[in-house]
């Protein structure tokens, strides 16, 4: 358009690949805090890839100096893709949603950025003397955001990274490397963590030619040769066969699977492969009917669009009906129906040494979140924010969650789309609530997290499998050099190691970083509020509420009859006369043979409390959520912060709020913390034979006001500090709080 085309602008450093479209100076980015509304002045861009707002200097700052520490991400940007809906407001006309073929008979005096990740950016430009820039910008904004839309590989091109000014990254950033499950290298790592002596890493599928949608390389028995392997692909949908997720330290094995094929027709050695992979190795095998208990893709859509309606400021639901909307969502449902199942999941796991297998039809959606949502309560390392990381990168992006399709980054499938990822985001944030000690990240990374998912300027959530990924990265040079903040692990050379870095990427192709370079778009200071000063590495197993391992005499005597097979679904296990559903080399219409219910896990755990002994497996570090209605609660730092009235990030911004935190805070540990003892509350152990009891405000959940009055976030206009993670420590120097509301977005 101009000479800003290709180029940084004075205070903006572009993303190669990126250029201005439009700009307007002076104008006010609204922020609120509990001292009331306030502005920023600054300058809007709109740019082929995001917009940016870019405050001006404050009074000392260098003149021209760039006012972003990275690149990938400013305060105050919001990428087009993640923009929701757009507003202009007049004074003197309606307030008007824009789209691409909207005409704008006014000259709009604010303008209102709905973010799908629930943030609500508004700009105003009726005091900036330069009303043409207010039309011209914000135009530019509705028709750069309807151009978003696209392939996964046009964004790749447009966002390739080449070379990046911040390219050197100081060694001291380092941390714990993330495993991407890119090399056979990391799935032979990761196995002998897990100590599983029968297991072995299979290229089976290197080349994809076995599974497009499942990874390179898969976790099999060690007695099962590839050849053997290959007879059992044709049997399951999609072709994606039982392999292991992960090793319980008792002897049990949690597996995932597609459902059978229908079509299919085993012969003898292929029926053999495949009661090899399901048995893997044990007398006895529970198949866990993942769908069952769970909602269905489309039913989390559903309610997701309506909790969005619902959080938004511009909700027309009344005060005193904001409860019942909220319950009327089912999102809540919904989460508490996924911590009950993984509960009771990992509770088979530790009972006794047997294989546990995730079976769903397509093995994509639930069975990413179950799975994920096991290894979190089993193993401590999964709460670990390296741990956490290569969990997600081994059950969801490399084993074939379609991110692209269930999140609709492009606006190019709304009939698939599905926040199936973020629903289990909303779950691991239950869990950080009623565990807070036994997590080494923080809410602050979870939000993060969550945002990071509509960001397109990262490969880790634009693509569908693993073989889409590979696809786009074919012209990649053989020797890429990434930073040990998580990237490609190829030793870097030992003149960039004596220069005290590490170089992000050789200079030339285009790649796109994952999602996991947190120091491309988080400075020093916020990544050190990831971390969580109240965590306890390796602390013991701890029961919370009603759930319990699943043991004692009643489930030993459910679980020792003659067959091997069971299955668990609605709570409860049932024998069955067959491992297949196949009949004479064919599958049964009726589907699998059940044998009479037996009990429930209720009836087993109220059992095992009269019994504390019934569970020899526990291993330290085992967590047991309770799941009742009042303990599930709404993620009101995430799904609140597009509020007028509850404009709060996650650092506080005054002297005063910081007060008010330490005062939150000292009576968390002092007055809840010492329900069970003298010692703070999350070091509390359950007493025998007793659920542990969770520390919480009594009014901490929506769902336990009787009327809207009872909870002060009944609707956003709540106590922002109430219920607040003890942990999550002020900025002082953020300034104030803006609308984004997250990371000082």
């Amino acid at each position: 358009m101009n000479g800003k085309r290709n180029r940084s602008c004075q205070g903006f450093l572009c993303i190669p690949g990126e250029h201005v479209l439009e700009e307007a100076a002076r104008v006010r980015k609204v922020v609120r805090s509990r001292d009331g509304e306030g502005s920023i002045l600054g300058t809007l861009y709109c740019t082929n890839l995001r917009v940016a707002f870019v405050p001006e200097p404050a009074p000392g700052d260098t003149a021209g100096a760039p006012r972003c520490s990275t690149c990938l991400h400013c305060e105050h940007d919001v990428a087009l893709p993640c923009i929701g809906r757009l507003v202009a407001v007049n004074s003197f006309a309606k307030a008007k949603v824009l789209t691409a073929s909207s005409t704008l008979k006014f000259i709009p005096e604010e303008l209102v950025l709905y973010c799908r990740d629930f943030r609500v950016l508004r700009f105003r430009f009726h005091d900036s003397g330069l009303e043409p820039q207010a039309s011209q910008v914000t135009l530019a904004i509705v028709q750069a955001q309807e151009r978003s839309s696209g392939s996964a590989g046009t964004w790749y091109d447009r966002a390739a990274i080449r070379n990046l000014e911040n390219a050197w990254l100081s060694a001291e950033e380092s941390s714990a490397p993330t495993l991407l499950f890119e090399s056979p290298c990391d799935w032979e790592k990761e196995l002998r963590r897990l100590g599983a002596a029968g297991w072995r890493v299979s290229p089976v599928n290197e080349r994809f030619d076995m599974a497009t949608s499942l990874p390179k390389y898969l976790w099999v028995p060690s007695r099962l040769l590839d050849n053997e392997l290959k007879r059992a692909f044709g049997h399951f949908n999609a072709r994606r066969i039982p392999r292991l997720c992960w090793h319980h330290p008792g002897g049990s094995d949690l597996l995932r699977t597609a459902g059978f094929h229908a079509d299919s027709d085993p012969e003898k050695e292929d029926v053999r492969s495949v009661e090899v992979l399901m048995l893997a190795g044990h007398t006895q095998c529970v198949i866990v009917e993942t769908a069952t208990d769970l909602p269905s893709p489309a039913e989390i859509q559903l309610s997701y669009l309506k909790l969005r309606t619902l959080c938004l400021p511009d909700s027309s639901v009344a005060d005193e009906k904001w409860l019942s909307a909220l319950e009327g969502t089912h999102w809540l449902d919904h989460v508490r129906a996924c911590v009950r199942k993984a509960s009771e999941v990992a509770a088979l796991l530790a009972e006794r040494s047997r294989s546990v297998i995730l079976q769903e039809s397509d093995d994509r959606d639930l069975n990413c979140l179950l799975a994920s949502l096991v290894q979190t309560l089993s193993d401590p390392h999964a709460r670990t924010q390296a741990g956490f990381q290569s969990l997600l990168q081994k059950e969801w992006v490399v084993a074939g969650h379609p991110f692209l399709q269930r999140l609709n980054l492009l606006r190019d499938n709304d009939r698939e789309e599905s926040p199936v990822f973020l629903l289990f985001l909303d779950c691991v944030w239950q869990l950080l609530q009623q565990f807070p000690a036994s997590f080494e990240f923080t809410e602050t990374y979870l939000v993060a997290l969550h945002d990071s998912s509509y960001i397109p300027f990262f490969s880790t959530f634009l693509f569908n499998c693993q073989w889409e990924r590979d696809r786009r990265n074919q012209h990649r040079a053989s020797n890429q050099i990434y930073a040990p903040v998580n990237g490609w692990r190829e030793p870097p050379p030992l003149e960039i190691l004596q220069k005290g870095g590490c170089l992000a990427k050789e200079r030339g192709g285009p790649y796109l970083p994952t999602i996991w370079d947190w120091a491309l778009r988080y400075t020093t200071q916020q990544r050190a509020q990831f971390r969580n000063p109240a965590y306890t590495r390796g602390s013991g197993s701890v029961l919370n509420g009603s759930s319990a391992p699943v043991g004692g005499d009643k489930l030993e005597a459910a679980l020792s009859g003659n067959g091997a097979v069971y299955l668990f679904a609605k709570g409860a296990l049932s024998p069955q006369t067959h491992l297949f559903p196949w009949k004479n080399g064919s599958l049964s219409k009726k589907g699998w043979r059940r044998a009479q219910s037996s009990e429930s896990l209720s009836e087993q755990d109220r059992s095992l409390r009269s019994k504390p002994s019934g569970c020899p497996l526990q291993p330290d570090g085992l967590l047991l959520p309770a799941s009742a209605g009042p303990l599930i609660r709404l993620w009101r730092r995430c799904y609140l912060r597009g509020s007028q009235e509850v404009q709060r990030g996650l650092f506080a911004s005054t002297l005063a709020e910081l007060t008010e935190e330490l005062d939150l805070l000292q009576g968390r540990l002092t007055g809840e913390g010492t329900r069970l003892g003298d010692s703070p509350w999350w070091q509390q152990r359950a007493p025998a034979g007793g659920a542990r009891q969770h520390a919480e405000p009594p009014l901490a959940s929506p769902l336990k006001a009787k009327r809207p009055g009872d909870w002060m976030a009944a609707r956003p206009r709540c106590h922002a500090g109430d219920g607040r993670a003890p942990w999550a420590e002020p900025d002082l120097s953020a300034g104030p709080v803006d609308e984004g509301g997250d990371l000082g977005l």
